[in-house]
């Protein structure tokens, strides 16, 4: 079943809070292409990489925490930019990005998620009243050496610290 891309992204902006959030980069859509979205592709950053697999897995929109035009970029649409703008409006596929706003979100935030893997109790923002401070405070379970933490960290990833 197809969706509106305006609903998708009103709902996200929405959910995301990302309206009330200060960033280096726009959040939402970024680069805007078919009018329905039936197929989603999603990564960490718009990378040309992520773009051809989207292309080859027909998708409608590309979701990533890592967009385009970041603030003190060079604006001008030339190399590795002009690419993957090329690749995305060739193919007509949508851009949907948010940074801060999947950082800090208290249920689907990297944040929160990376504090649920390593078994951390969150007690809050590290500066409630700075959106651009995105760290947590939190607390472990039990205490533990930094070698057991970082043991942890690299059961939890499957990689090493």
């Amino acid at each position: 079943m197809a969706v509106a891309l305006s609903t998708l992204v009103e709902e996200a902006d929405r959910y995301l809070n990302s309206a009330r959030i200060q960033d280096y980069c726009p959040n939402g859509l970024q680069v805007e292409g078919r009018p329905q979205v039936m197929r989603i592709v999603s990564g960490v950053t718009a990378s040309q990489a992520l773009l051809d697999a989207a292309v080859e897995a027909q998708a409608d929109l590309i979701l990533v925490h890592h967009g385009y035009f970041w603030k003190g970029e060079n604006p001008c649409v030339v190399g590795m930019k002009q690419r993957r703008l090329k690749t995305l409006l060739k193919h007509d596929i949508s851009l949907l990005a948010y940074h801060l706003p999947l950082d800090v979100h208290p249920e689907v935030g990297n944040n929160v998620q990376l504090a649920r893997q390593l078994d951390i109790t969150v007690e809050g923002p590290l500066d409630p009243e700075n959106s651009r401070v995105v760290g947590l405070i939190g607390s472990l379970s039990e205490p533990m050496t930094p070698r057991d933490f970082a043991r942890r960290v690299q059961d939890a990833l499957g990689r090493e610290p």
